[in-house]
C-alpha cells in the first residue's frame, strides 16, 4: 500500500483559476472535468482510482470541489491534513481508519475526514463520490 501526504509546497500555490469569481449560480454538469488516474500519481501500479480537484475559492479558507472514483483493486493509505467531506454518488467507498474500524459508505452516505486522520481506501471499493475540502488545490489532482 502506498502512503500519501500532500506536500506543503503544493498547498502554498495560489495562482489557480477559482470557480467563485462573480456572484451568481454555476451549474457543473457531470463529466465536465475528466479525472486523473491515481495509480501513476501515487506510484501504485495496481490501483484503480481516479480524482480531480476543482478550485472553488481561496477566501478566508480555501475550498475545493472534487470528484473521486475507485474500482476494485489495490488499497491505498492517505493522511488528511485538512477537513474534507465526501458524498457517495453510487456504489460504495470502503475505508479503514487508523484504529482498524471499517466504514462502508454507499449511495447518499457522507464521509467526514478531520485533520490529521490517516485512512486506508480499501481495494474492495467500487463507487463514485463528490467531495469538498478546506485546502488549496492539489496541483497533481488538477
Amino acid at each position: 500500500m502506498g502512503v500519501n501526504k500532500m506536500s506543503e509546497k503544493t498547498m502554498m500555490k495560489t495562482d489557480f483559476t477559482y470557480l467563485s469569481q462573480e456572484p451568481g449560480v454555476q451549474l457543473i454538469k457531470a463529466g465536465t472535468y475528466p479525472k486523473k488516474e491515481l495509480n501513476e500519481l501515487l506510484q501504485i501500479p495496481a490501483l484503480k482510482s481516479q480524482i480531480i480537484d476543482v478550485p472553488v475559492t481561496k477566501q478566508d479558507k480555501p475550498l475545493q470541489l472534487g470528484y473521486f472514483s475507485m474500482q476494485p483493486g489495490e488499497s491505498f493509505t492517505f493522511t488528511y491534513t485538512y477537513l474534507e467531506m465526501k458524498v457517495v454518488l453510487n456504489g460504495k467507498i470502503v475505508i479503514i481508519d487508523d484504529q482498524g474500524e471499517k466504514y462502508v459508505a454507499e449511495k447518499g452516505d457522507v464521509l467526514i475526514f478531520t485533520p490529521d486522520t490517516t485512512v486506508v481506501f480499501d481495494g474492495e471499493s467500487d463507487g463514485d463520490a463528490v467531495y469538498a475540502a478546506h485546502r488549496l488545490p492539489e496541483e497533481a489532482f488538477m
